[in-house]
């Protein structure tokens, strides 16, 4: 059996960076394949501003914001985002600081590929979903009608999800993220820096499956009247890996290995108060070649660029190389790591560090 099936990470994730211009552009990804992007996180780099995302089940017209609590926004057509390309996206005119600001404000796009905006109706769970899925990259893309009463809804994965991101879009509720690092029992909350919290209401008290995941009567995920999206994400080796580790306090500080040399880290610690951090390779500022921009999805914060908060990005994982933040001692964190390249190709041939 290969190592991995992936060779290629960049077919089904990208990161963009680019300058704002307020009158409307067209971003196109470099990765070895281009990129059909349907999630697209947007953050403005250098001003307070939040996180905003897209996803082309819903279509370009419907945003979300990570770090708000708040119900789906509608923009009139053209206003932000315009299209979703065959190989990256489009932005509109309007001179918001959001995505798209002049005055030379930069910006990160961080994209996922699900079935390039083709959905299909998914009837695997006690509700009908609509569903698009990507099971060679472990991801789909999930929006189904609330109903207050426990249910089960399809993923459409073929393997069982790993993290589960909910957001009501319909009303001022929380980002209910469920991780297989912390059971079926806790939360986290995306939009917040709270440590996670017990709530088996939210999937039921019920791990989810290699077919359906499961919804309580909770307002976060499952409310009568409400309208939700779910982002699963499934383990695929060589390009993704969810797990958690402890830290050790020090610079030379904890190992995580994830079979590939990662594009993307996001971490969150979960036995406390502890935002959650986004590093990647493109926002790469290094010192003793140690990655230490960040960002966060529960802030609207500009990018942070303090030297305090180092991590490694290594050929087959990432090191934490800070104190605090992202190790403190004894302190438990979950992550997402999503690929540059695998350690190893499926014909043998090995990645390499910086």
């Amino acid at each position: 059996m290969p190592y991995t099936n992936i060779d290629d990470p960049s077919a089904y994730f990208q990161i963009a960076l680019y300058t704002g211009n307020g009158t409307g552009q067209t971003i196109t990804n470099d990765g070895n394949s281009d990129l059909q992007p349907d999630f697209l996180w947007f953050k403005n780099r250098d001003e307070t501003v939040s996180n905003i995302l897209w996803n082309s089940n819903v279509g370009i017209t419907k945003f979300l914001i990570s770090n708000s609590t708040a119900a789906e926004f509608t923009n009139a057509s053209g206003y932000e985002l315009t299209s979703f390309n065959t190989d990256g996206f489009g932005l509109g005119a309007h001179n918001n600081a959001g995505i798209n600001q002049s005055s030379s404000y930069t910006y990160v796009c961080w994209q996922w590929k699900a079935n390039g905006g083709t959905t299909s109706s998914n009837t695997d769970g006690s509700k009908t979903a609509t569903v698009q899925a990507n099971q060679d990259a472990g991801f789909s893309i999930v929006t189904y009608a609330g109903s207050g009463s426990a249910s089960t809804v399809g993923h459409g994965l073929a393997d069982t999800p790993d993290v589960i991101i909910f957001k009501n879009r319909s009303a001022t509720n929380v980002w209910a993220t469920y991780h297989q690092g912390l059971g079926n029992n806790y939360k986290l909350e995306l939009n917040s820096n709270i440590a996670k919290d017990s709530d088996g209401s939210f999937m039921n008290g019920t791990l989810p499956t290699s077919s359906v995941f499961t919804v309580g009567a909770s307002v976060n995920t499952n409310g009568s009247g409400s309208n939700y999206v779910a982002y699963a994400f499934a383990e695929k080796q060589g390009y993704s890996k969810f797990g958690s580790y402890v830290g050790n306090g020090s610079a030379d500080g904890a190992f995580v290995y994830t079979g590939f040399k990662p594009a993307f880290v996001m971490l969150k610690k979960t036995n406390g108060v502890g935002a959650w951090i986004m590093y990647d390779n493109k926002r790469n500022a290094y010192t003793g070649n140690y990655i230490y921009y960040l960002l966060q999805t529960n802030e609207g914060d500009a990018e942070i660029t303090s030297v305090s908060y180092p991590i490694d990005f290594l050929s087959n994982g990432f090191k934490l190389r800070g104190a605090s933040l992202t190790n403190t001692s004894g302190d438990t964190y979950i992550y997402m790591a999503f690929a540059e390249n695998p350690f190893t190709t499926s014909t043998g041939i090995p990645t390499t560090a910086r």
